[in-house]
């Protein structure tokens, strides 16, 4: 499955965008561009993305395979579910980092924030 969003018809003027990495403490990190989105950051963070939705959708093939098969151990569990939380995690971060650059609603309020993330989440 290909995961793509490079939309050059949503500008992100002034809004912060939250990036799909973090600092080095954990912190999360975010880029605040007046173009529309299509600035070399925000293109690697595009692209970023769309390796992180990939390798969740290929980690969901491997989970159905493991749990499907009667001979799975614990220790294959438990990484199965580290890996999938980490997933989940990237997947997340995703989905509010794109909802928070959605257009508001006609007659909606938008702030522009960004909630912020937990350092670890």
């Amino acid at each position: 499955m290909i995961y793509e969003s490079h939309d050059a018809a949503t500008p992100t003027t002034g809004r912060p965008r939250l990036l799909p990495w973090s600092n080095l403490d954990g912190n999360p990190c975010y880029l605040v561009t007046d173009d529309t989105g299509t600035g070399r950051l925000s293109r690697l963070a595009d692209d970023i993305e769309a390796v992180q939705l990939g390798m969740a959708d290929d980690l969901l093939g491997h989970a159905v395979d493991l749990l499907g098969d009667d001979k799975g151990t614990a220790p294959q569990l438990r990484y199965l579910a580290a890996c999938l939380a980490e997933a989940l995690h990237d997947v997340h971060r995703i989905a509010r980092s794109r909802g928070a650059r959605l257009p508001a609603p006609h007659g909606g309020e938008d702030s522009g924030a960004v909630e912020e993330e937990a350092p670890g989440i």
